[in-house]
């Protein structure tokens, strides 16, 4: 647990309180997506040595973290900030004498032959790293919508390349058709280094919130009453 950390139980508590809806504005190279995936490798860690092995690794409850990108040049990207710190943790765990959970990512893109398209969903992996328009695909089947139950995470990276633009709105669509599937709303994580301004993307980032009784011709940028944390 957070709390056992050397952090004093106020710190302690205000980290293990803090999940809310994130945008991480940093410059390029300092460890933005690799902030990101160790949040969501702990919380999947943690869970996956409650279970039996054997059940962490059918992965019932479906796609853990979201990872989407703009960009289609993802594999150095992803070995760098998940494969490397997801072998690290497994070799630590296993020196502290732990059997590490068996933690399953894999890369959907538009070049990903069908027969695999096909594998993840019959046994779907914990993270899933892909593209606005792959993610679009996904959720036009209804095999592809029931990997997001039980999704907790949704990383949005290079989210100034989308923002502004129709890319931008086709994604911000599929993120709203996502919402609905998934048993609770997953914490939402924005990743860039230009992003500008924070309150605007945080609107994009966050979709529509209405309130009861509120103009619904207002707006979209009424998001921006969700609570944030920008750093």
């Amino acid at each position: 647990m957070l709390s056992d950390l050397p952090f004093h139980p106020v710190i302690a508590n205000w980290f293990s309180d803090n999940g809310r809806h994130t945008l991480i504005l940093a410059p390029t190279g300092s460890g933005k997506t690799l902030a990101a995936f160790l949040w969501c490798l702990d919380d999947l860690f943690r869970r996956g040595l409650q279970q039996p092995p054997k059940a962490f690794g059918r992965n019932a409850e479906g796609i853990h973290t979201l990872y989407v990108s703009p960009l289609k040049a993802l594999n150095n990207d992803i070995h760098r900030n998940l494969q490397q710190p997801l072998h690290g943790i497994q070799e630590a765990g296993r020196a502290s004498g732990l059997t590490p959970p068996a933690i399953r990512a894999l890369v959907r893109t538009g070049d990903t032959p069908a027969g695999e398209r096909q594998a993840m969903l019959r046994r779907p992996p914990h993270l899933l790293i892909t593209t606005p328009e792959s993610l679009y695909l996904l959720l036009t089947s209804r095999a592809g919508r029931e990997l997001f139950r039980g999704l907790r995470y949704l990383i949005v990276d290079e989210i100034h390349a989308v923002s502004s633009n129709k890319r931008g709105v086709h994604l911000s669509l599929s993120l709203e058709r996502l919402m609905p599937l998934c048993t609770a709303e997953p914490v939402r994580i924005g990743l860039s280094a230009t992003q500008r301004p924070l309150e605007r993307i945080a609107a994009f980032l966050g979709g529509q919130v209405f309130r009861p009784g509120e103009d619904r011709s207002r707006s979209w940028i009424a998001a921006s009453a969700r609570k944030w944390t920008c750093r």
